[in-house]
């Protein structure tokens, strides 16, 4: 059997249409490539988004503002010092964009004027730390891209 340009064109295409649908299906369906939101509750944060806005702006006013540090025993989240360490109170949020399930949340509990956490439950790579806070009552929101 004779194969001529026009039955060679066609497989041509089959195939190339072939390959593509592999790759397409492959992406769909393999876990290891999951294409979720940022978060599941987007629009829900959407709406917090002008209250956030003013707890950085608050923060904006205080003397010296959150810092943090990576240490031997983990990352140290170090509050101003020019405050009392006894009424801080908030939570701290890890967010590892590129797997949620290592996300941490903790609850902030100072006996000094920071907060440790320890190394063996963070992973090398970026991290979305937001330290969301309070001091009498006022407000406070503290977010950094870090590279740990």
């Amino acid at each position: 059997m004779k194969i001529n340009w026009g039955v060679g064109i066609v497989i041509a295409f089959v195939l190339f249409i072939a390959f593509i649908m592999y790759f397409v299906i492959r992406m769909n369906t393999d876990e290891k490539l999951e294409h979720d939101l940022v978060t599941d509750e987007y629009y829900q944060e959407e709406l917090k988004y002008q209250e956030s806005i003013d707890k950085e702006e608050n923060s904006k006013e205080l003397k010296t503002n959150i810092s943090w540090s990576k240490t031997k025993e983990g990352l140290s989240i170090i509050f101003p010092a020019e405050l009392d360490y006894k009424e801080i109170k908030g939570k701290v949020f890890l967010y590892r964009p590129s797997n949620k399930q290592l996300d941490i949340e903790v609850p902030i509990s100072l006996s000094n004027h920071y907060l440790l956490i320890p190394d063996d439950s963070l992973l090398d790579g970026r991290w979305n730390i937001h330290v969301d806070w309070q001091y009498k009552n006022t407000p406070y929101l503290f977010k950094e891209e870090i590279v740990y």
